[in-house]
C-alpha cells in the first residue's frame, strides 16, 4: 500500500511545488526527492514480489535502475478517450482506408477468422474490428519498455492499486517464460501485442492458437485473433446477437427514456440507461437510424447518448457490455461495433 505523504511527493513529478521551511523548493530538489521516494516504495514492490514467488534473478533483472518516467503520467492525463468527442473520435478511427483494410484482412484470413469464430463464439468482423482499432491490424508496433512505464503508473496516485498488480503480472510473465524481458515491449499504458493486452489480461486470455507452446500475441496472427475472440467470450458475448445499432430518438419520447444510471459493464464507471425490451422502445417512438421500426425480436437494450442532448444514440445489446470490459469507454465501445458494421458493409 502506498503511504499518503507519498502523494505529496509525487505531485513534484507533474510539476506541483513542494514547500519546505517557507519557501519553493527547485526542479532539481523536487527531482531528487522523487527519485528517493521511489526507490523506497520499488524496495517494497522487490519484497511483495518475492511473497508472491517471482524468482530473485527476474526480481533484480527486471527492476534493476528503474525510474519513473515523467512524460509517462503527462501521456496518462491526455488520453484521447478523455479529451475527443464521440464524432472527433469516431471520425478518426471509422475511416474509408481502416475499413477496406478490415475488408482487406477478411479475406487475406477468412478461414483462420472461420475458425476463430466457430471455436469461440464471436462474429469475425467485431474480431476484426477491435484489431484495426489498437494497432491498426498489427501495423502499429509498440516499442515502450514496459516495466518502467508500468512502475511509474503504480507509483502514480491516480490508478496505483491497478498498475501495481499489473506489474506483478509482468514479472510473472518473464518468470514463466512467456517472454524475455528483453522483448516485454508495449505502450506508454503497459498494453501489449496486437490485441494490445495488459499483463494481468495476457495471463487470463491469450491462447495459443497454434499449439505451437507459445501465446505469441505479438506475431503470431492466428493467436492475436484467437485471443481477442476469447477475450470477448469470457465476458459474456453470444454469438446470436450483434453489439447494438445506432437510432432515432423522438423528443417527445427524452423525458419517457430516464436517466443513464446503469452500470455498462462490471466494475465500468461508464454508464447507460436501464434495459428495457425492444418492443418497449418501439413503444417509445425509438426508431432505427433510418426511420424504419426496431427488430422485432424482443432484445433487451440499453440506450446510449454518448454526447447527450442532440447528438448520436445508441441502443446497445449484451455483447455492448463484453466490449466495455475489453476498454471502458463508450467512445471505443461504440467505434467497435461501427466499424465492425462497416466492414460487414452495413
Amino acid at each position: 500500500m502506498i503511504r499518503p505523504y507519498r502523494t505529496a511527493v509525487w505531485r513534484g513529478v507533474l510539476a506541483v511545488a513542494l514547500i519546505v521551511s517557507g519557501i519553493w523548493m527547485s526542479p532539481a530538489v523536487r527531482a531528487q526527492d522523487v527519485d528517493a521516494e521511489f526507490a523506497s516504495w520499488l524496495e517494497e514492490v522487490r519484497v511483495e514480489a518475492r511473497k508472491r514467488g517471482i524468482s530473485e534473478k527476474v526480481i533484480q533483472t527486471a527492476l534493476k535502475d528503474v525510474k519513473p518516467v515523467r512524460r509517462i503520467i503527462e501521456r496518462d492525463r491526455n488520453q484521447a478517450e478523455f479529451k475527443l468527442t464521440f464524432s472527433s473520435y469516431l471520425n478518426r478511427v471509422v475511416t474509408p482506408k481502416n475499413i477496406e483494410r478490415g475488408r482487406e484482412k477478411l479475406a487475406q484470413h477468412q478461414a483462420l477468422l472461420d475458425g476463430i469464430s466457430k471455436k469461440y463464439g464471436v462474429q469475425p468482423r467485431v474480431i476484426l474490428a477491435i484489431w484495426g482499432i489498437e494497432t491498426r491490424f498489427g501495423s502499429v508496433k509498440a516499442d515502450v519498455p514496459l516495466i518502467p512505464s508500468i512502475a511509474t503508473l503504480a507509483f502514480d496516485k491516480r490508478r496505483s492499486r491497478y498498475f501495481r498488480s499489473q506489474l506483478f503480472a509482468a514479472l510473472e510473465m518473464v518468470d514463466r517464460g512467456y517472454i524475455e524481458l528483453e522483448n516485454l515491449l508495449g505502450s506508454w499504458a503497459g498494453a501489449m501485442g496486437q490485441p494490445q493486452f495488459m499483463p494481468s489480461s495476457y495471463l487470463a486470455y491469450a491462447v495459443d492458437y497454434d499449439g505451437d507452446g507459445r501465446r505469441d500475441i505479438w506475431k503470431d496472427t492466428g493467436d492475436v485473433l484467437a485471443s481477442i475472440a476469447n477475450y470477448l467470450a469470457r465476458h459474456g458475448w453470444q454469438s446470436d446477437t450483434t453489439w447494438g445499432r445506432p437510432v432515432r430518438i423522438p423528443a417527445a419520447a427524452a423525458g419517457a427514456i430516464g436517466p443513464l444510471s446503469r452500470r455498462a459493464a462490471p466494475g465500468c464507471r461508464a454508464t447507460t440507461s436501464e434495459q428495457k425490451p425492444l418492443s418497449q422502445w418501439q413503444a417509445l417512438g425509438v426508431r432505427r437510424a433510418d426511420g424504419r421500426d426496431l427488430p422485432t425480436r424482443d432484445l433487451p437494450a440499453a440506450l446510449v447518448v454518448p454526447e447527450g442532448g442532440e447528438g448520436s444514440a445508441f441502443l446497445v445489446y449484451r455483447n455492448y457490455a463484453a466490449i466495455m470490459g475489453y476498454n471502458c469507454a463508450h467512445l471505443y465501445a461504440l467505434t467497435v461495433g461501427v466499424l465492425s458494421d462497416r466492414i460487414d458493409g452495413r
